[in-house]
């Protein structure tokens, strides 16, 4: 007798939804560009292409370190205030007499110590949230309000004006016509995703954001991983801050990084990884970060004022948060 036939069960079809709803940002990303390609004049061409690079590269800079933070649980309020520690510390070197005397050194050292003092202050965050165990937007609370007050007494509130074509190749220069900043940024990028994926402190870093107290249980170095992670963030923050000076040509401890803690954290939320911690998806903060850019470049190409422009990046944060909180109540 023949067999019947089978009929396809409803889990063997792709579910649609699940997918869009995975892949989100990406879907709206190319669906934003295509809109772009119809509708926005002069879309496509390789001055706009390079006008969004450069804008968002900082904010992806930082959103790679804001990734690990929040991915332990944690989040990381000072990176603006340790961008403008490092953008302060750097003239500070290369303008002094020692840099006038030693040029490449004085270039050198403007590189290594802003961006080792900015490490160094991450880490003070992540000892001072480990030691006293007090909540992570506390303790970097208090970074947040003295770090630009320290980057404002280094400089006694003053604009450093400068011209360094070799120190300012970190933000303006380019490698085969792509800029150096954005080399730079897919760099750390690469590096957090394998490290995320591959090393065990990776997989420390998971774990602590899925479950301290398990993890605590299971031998993980809770309090080294979360000070190191702290620092991570610090780095990058640093490296940020020298970008934005060099693009800008001088440093203001008043506006550097100002505002970037909101960017970052706008990104790695719609970017996937939730805020209670277990999960990492630096590609994905990427993402999200290159979606927030040509949102907002698209409504100012088409006419639309920079305060809808934040309404809207507003409304995107509020929905990628209500997405989190279903995906986890289902």
């Amino acid at each position: 007798m023949a067999d019947a036939p089978t009929l396809p069960s409803k889990s063997a079809a792709p579910d649609v939804l699940a997918f869009f709803r995975r892949y989100a940002a990406l879907t709206a990303l190319i669906a934003l560009l295509a809109f772009n390609f119809a509708w926005t004049p002069h879309f496509a061409s390789f001055q706009t292409l390079n006008v969004n690079l450069t804008q968002v590269a900082t904010i992806v800079i930082v959103s790679v370190g804001m990734t690990l933070v929040i991915a332990t649980g944690g989040i990381d309020l000072s990176v603006g205030s340790l961008m403008a520690i490092a953008g302060a510390l750097a003239p500070l070197i290369f303008l002094s007499a020692f840099g006038a005397a030693h040029p490449a050194l004085g270039t050198a050292l403007a590189f290594v110590v802003p961006i080792g003092v900015a490490g160094l202050l991450g880490l003070f965050n992540g000892w001072f949230i480990t030691r006293f165990q007090v909540q992570p937007i506390v303790g970097t609370l208090v970074m947040f309000i003295a770090g630009r007050g320290i980057g404002q007494v280094l400089t006694n509130g003053n604009l450093q004006a400068f011209h360094n074509p070799t120190f300012q190749f970190i933000g303006l220069g380019r490698v085969f016509g792509v800029p150096f900043q954005v080399i730079v940024m897919l760099i750390l990028v690469a590096l957090a995703a394998w490290m995320v994926q591959r090393t065990l402190f990776g997989r420390y870093i998971l774990a602590i954001g899925g479950n301290e107290r398990a993890a605590r249980l299971a031998g993980v170095p809770v309090n080294p991983v979360k000070r190191w992670v702290y620092a991570i963030s610090g780095l990058c923050a640093g490296i940020a801050g020298l970008v934005v000076i060099s693009i800008n040509s001088s440093s203001d401890a008043n506006l550097v990084g100002l505002g970037m803690e909101l960017d970052a954290i706008a990104a790695v939320a719609v970017g996937g990884t939730p805020f209670t911690g277990g999960q990492a998806s630096v590609v994905g903060s990427l993402i999200c970060a290159l979606l927030i850019q040509l949102l907002r470049y698209t409504l100012l190409a088409n006419g639309v004022p920079d305060a809808a422009a934040l309404v809207v990046k507003g409304a995107i944060i509020a929905g990628a948060v209500w997405s989190q909180q279903r995906a986890r109540s289902a």
